[in-house]
């Protein structure tokens, strides 16, 4: 006799190609259909998202199926539940409709956050039972999600029919944890959990949706094993050093890197580049039309050091600042894509109008221009104070283009220097904007060498960033609970 698919839920608040912001994204919308495909029929998966219906990309919102609807009770609040459906690649994606919560035009950052995700988390189990598919793994993903297995383990706790429900909590970013004051009110009237529950997840005198999660979780899993190491310090968990600690005591702690979803990121196949390619020359095509779109001297043998990143100090721009003077003493082409703190944005404007041969800053959310630079740039600057996965470094080494990092989180784990015949880019570790010079200058230098930089590239370009080993990682955490 066959043995019957087990059944994993994810829940998330955001997933490609619907809407993402982030890495988050990115991975909910690769990792699910990567088991299914790898698993050969031994999972059967389905993601719970939010339906944004302002941020949803319209091809997807058009093919909306519509389910049912019920009705999900927050303390004393009868919240309306609608349910949509969409399946691809044998995962099934449910949405979860209540335009009062969900239709806006960002995804995060409103006063009533807490209150948001408090309802998604409640709705994601409200959906499960209308829709009478209780998993047998639950997978959540980062605060906005958090609060799913904290529900489970307080209002649902002698639900039998949860008896069985293991769960998973990845930490994608341990910066956001979901902290609110630790007021009876906010326990009781917008999360709706009994102050008696509330020790599950108060933490340091505030009540923290992430550190529930991972008290709630079988599993509490990260975005690569270095990530998984450095959250165990101050410096890197911004405050839950210890609740990590007790975690990773307890045996519950595990690191797995990511992967990239290689069709989506496909140089060969994609509609944002100038010219598609599978070789290198073509390559050179992109980056001299995306010269002449940026106004910048039309040159090739101008080596051009891309950057798609958030203008914030965790992402390593206060290093460039520091050395930006004696970066322009270099015969290069700077192109920085992003938004983030107005001071960086401000500052990177003002350099542009100083150098305005050599630097190009777009702020500005663009995935279009992303993909030009990725496809265009001879270099990728990733120069991150922290970084618990990324992903930027691995699609720009699927585009050919030359990762340049600070080794901490993933890009430790996935970038290694160029040594002898090994390696995949440049890498520099100290806390010193000097030795990101230094690693600059040595790439630049060596991109004028053609035989060098040729053999950098096709080593960049071997370097397998698919969600094979990823996914089978993930498979191998899962059977822990067979």
């Amino acid at each position: 006799m066959e043995n019957k698919a087990k059944r994993i839920t994810f829940v998330a608040s955001e997933c490609q190609p619907f809407f993402a912001s982030g890495g988050l994204g990115d991975v909910v919308g690769s990792l699910p259909k990567r088991i299914v495909k790898q698993s050969k029929g031994e999972y059967k998966i389905s993601v719970i998202l939010p339906l944004y219906s302002l941020k949803m990309n319209p091809k997807y919102f058009n093919k909306l199926v519509y389910v049912g609807q019920t009705t999900v009770q927050l303390s004393w609040r009868n919240q309306y539940c609608g349910i949509y459906k969409y399946t691809e690649d044998g995962v099934t994606y449910y949405f979860i409709d209540n335009e009062y919560y969900f239709k806006r035009t960002n995804f995060y950052g409103y006063f009533d956050d807490g209150e948001r995700f408090a309802y998604f988390c409640k709705a994601a189990i409200e959906v499960m039972i209308y829709l009478n598919e209780i998993p047998d793994i639950l997978h959540t993903h980062d605060w906005q999600a958090g609060l799913v297995p904290v529900y489970l383990r307080t209002l649902f706790y002698h639900d039998e029919r949860f008896k069985n429900l293991k769960s998973v909590f990845t930490i994608h970013n341990i910066e956001y944890q979901g902290k609110y004051s630790s007021d009876d009110d906010i326990i009781e009237d917008v999360f709706g959990v009994s102050v008696n529950d509330a020790h599950l997840f108060e933490y340091k005198g505030c009540i923290n949706i992430m550190k529930g999660a991972m008290e709630a979780s079988n599993i509490v899993s990260t975005v690569s094993p270095t990530y998984a190491e450095e959250i165990l310090t101050a410096e890197y968990a911004h405050g839950l050093e210890h609740e990590v600690a007790r975690v990773k005591e307890e045996g519950k702690l595990i690191g797995i890197l990511n992967g990239i979803d290689k069709d989506f990121y496909n140089p060969a196949k994609d509609n944002s580049l100038f010219v598609k390619y599978n070789k290198v020359e073509h390559k050179t095509e992109n980056k001299l039309e995306l010269q002449k779109m940026l106004a910048l001297p039309v040159d090739e043998k101008i080596p051009m050091i891309g950057m798609v990143t958030r203008l914030v100090h965790h992402k390593g721009v206060e290093y460039i600042k520091q050395i930006f003077n004696d970066l322009m003493q270099e015969n290069i082409q700077l192109v920085i894509l992003g938004t983030g703190d107005s001071y960086y944005e401000g500052y990177f404007k003002d350099m542009e109008s100083k150098n305005h041969h050599k630097v190009r800053a777009i702020i500005s959310y663009n995935q279009d221009l992303s993909r030009k630079i990725y496809g265009s740039s001879d270099f990728f600057l990733m120069p991150s104070r922290s970084e618990p996965c990324g992903l930027s470094q691995m699609i720009a080494s699927r585009y050919g283009t030359i990762p340049v990092v600070r080794e901490t989180g993933g890009l430790k784990d996935s970038i290694h220097n160029f040594v002898g015949k090994k390696g995949n880019g440049y890498t520099f570790s100290g806390d010193n904007a000097f030795d990101l010079l230094n690693v600059i200058k040595k790439a630049v230098n060596d991109f004028h060498n053609k035989e060098v930089h040729l053999d950098h590239i096709m080593k960049v370009i071997k370097t397998d960033f698919g969600w094979s080993a990823s996914a089978k990682s993930y498979i191998n955490m899962y059977k822990k609970f067979d």
